[in-house]
Order: structure tokens, then C-alpha cells, then sequence
């Protein structure tokens, strides 16, 4: 219930769909009770992430769209791309060793949050990109979320302000377009982990641990709208550095779990 206010709370501040808190707190919980086999803890944290964030999102992303923040030509041009890519994230999750996997986390958050707490700004001239390079960056996008667990917001923010989309507006089209990764993405992982023998005896469907799934998603959407009343309340200075500041704390910790696992 903890990791769900919280992650739900962020959520809708950050437009990260909260599973920059749900896949390492996961992780944390299941090796220190061992209710999993150790080989498939990462795997099942991050699956359980992604089915968690389809109701944050859906939470969230309400909230933006009553206050009329969604930017509905990204949505439409990335919706497509990012869902192929989400869903394929299963499929190739499955062939990583847990250190590998544990790493390219880790690394991927600390590289956003650089972006984040620098002071770099996008040119001036730029603009949304064309066709062709939308595809490769929302395929791109929804593979990354989805092997991240993340929900697309660490992938999406960032990339919509390069393009000089303003930051309320990129975190509330995020939001909007965390439904469609997710949910492709915890469908990807439901399919491959449906035959997986070793959680024969453990509640799952796929590789979602349904206790932490009911319990996360049930604090999630009391929390997801107060966060977006905070991120309306916010200049988008310090919103950046708090996105930031966070993700250096949770590369941080992805990093020292993959060198000990």
C-alpha cells in the first residue's frame, strides 16, 4: 500500500507512471522474503510494474485530460509505434541474465536523470519530428519502458522537451500515453511467463504477482490525482530537478543491486 501512494503520488506528478518506485521497491521486497525464485525476481518486479501502471496511468492521465494538457498529435503519432515495441519487451527480457538486466536499468536511469538536472535546453528551432523518426523513437521508447518496467515516462518526458514540448505539457501527454505501454507491455509478460514452471505455486498470472498488483493499484488511485494537483502547483524548474533527483536515487540503487546479485 506504501509503494502504491507513493508511486501513485509520483505518477501523476512526473508523468513516470510511478514504476521508478514500484519495479526497485519490488525487488527489494522479494529477495529479502524469498517468495520467488531468485532467477526470476527482476523479471516478475518489472511485469508487475507494468500491470500496476496501467491504472496509475489511466488515474493520471484522466486528471491531465480534464484540464486539457494532453498533447493529442504526439499521442496519435506514437501510440502505434510505442505499443509494438512495449509488447516485444517480454519477449526479450526473458533472454537476460539478471545482472544485464538489473545494469541497463540502472544505467538508462541515470542517464535521464542527467539529462534532467543539467541545464540544457533544447534549440529554439526545433520541432516534433516527422513520421519516420517518430516510429523509430516510439518503438525504441516502448522496447526500453518495457524491459524497465518504467511506463514510458522516463523515455517520453524528456524526449517531448528536446522537442521543445513545455513540461507540464510533456508530463500530462505522458501520462496519457503510459496507458497504451503498459498495458502492452504487462501483456507481453503475462504471455511469456504463462508456462513458466517455477511459479507454478505463487499467485501470478504470467509474471505478475497479483497480491502486489491489488494492493499497489488500490493506494495508487487515491494518490495519482493529488499528484497532479502538485504538478499544476509546480514551476518547471523544480519539477525537473525533482524527476531528476529521483532518478539518480533509484539508478543508484539498480546499479549496486546488479553488481550483488
Amino acid at each position: 500500500m506504501a509503494i502504491g501512494a507513493c508511486s501513485g503520488f509520483l505518477g501523476g506528478l512526473l508523468g513516470i507512471g510511478g514504476g521508478v518506485v514500484i519495479v526497485p521497491a519490488l525487488i527489494l521486497l522479494f529477495d529479502g522474503f524469498g517468495i520467488l525464485p531468485s532467477g526470476l525476481v527482476t523479471i516478475v518486479a518489472v511485469a508487475t510494474s507494468l500491470a500496476c501502471i496501467v491504472f496509475t496511468s489511466l488515474a493520471a492521465a484522466y486528471a491531465q485530460i480534464r484540464r486539457n494538457m494532453v498533447d493529442w498529435r504526439v499521442v496519435r503519432r506514437w501510440t502505434g509505434y510505442l505499443l509494438a515495441g512495449s509488447f516485444l519487451a517480454g519477449s526479450v527480457a526473458e533472454t537476460l541474465s539478471v545482472t544485464v538486466f538489473r545494469s541497463l536499468i540502472g544505467c538508462f536511469l541515470l542517464f535521464v536523470a542527467v539529462v534532467m538536472l543539467t541545464s540544457w535546453k533544447p534549440s529554439a528551432h526545433r520541432r516534433f519530428p516527422g513520421l519516420a523518426v517518430s516510429a523509430g523513437l516510439g518503438s525504441l521508447g516502448g522496447l526500453i519502458s518495457g524491459i524497465a518496467g518504467i511506463g514510458g515516462g522516463n523515455v517520453v518526458v524528456p524526449t517531448l522537451v528536446y522537442f521543445n514540448i513545455p513540461l507540464h505539457r510533456a508530463t500530462a501527454t505522458s501520462s496519457a500515453l503510459g496507458v497504451p505501454i503498459a498495458t502492452a507491455g504487462a501483456l507481453g509478460y503475462i504471455a511469456t511467463g504463462w508456462s513458466e514452471p517455477a511459479l507454478g505455486q505463487i499467485s501470478v498470472l504470467g509474471y505478475v504477482y497479483l497480491p502486489a498488483l491489488a494492493a499497489i493499484v488500490a493506494a495508487t488511485l487515491v494518490a495519482a490525482p493529488l499528484g497532479v494537483r502538485a504538478a499544476h502547483a509546480l514551476d518547471p524548474g523544480p519539477l525537473r530537478k525533482i524527476f531528476g533527483g529521483l532518478l539518480v536515487l533509484v539508478a543508484t540503487r539498480m546499479l549496486y543491486m546488479a553488481l550483488v546479485a
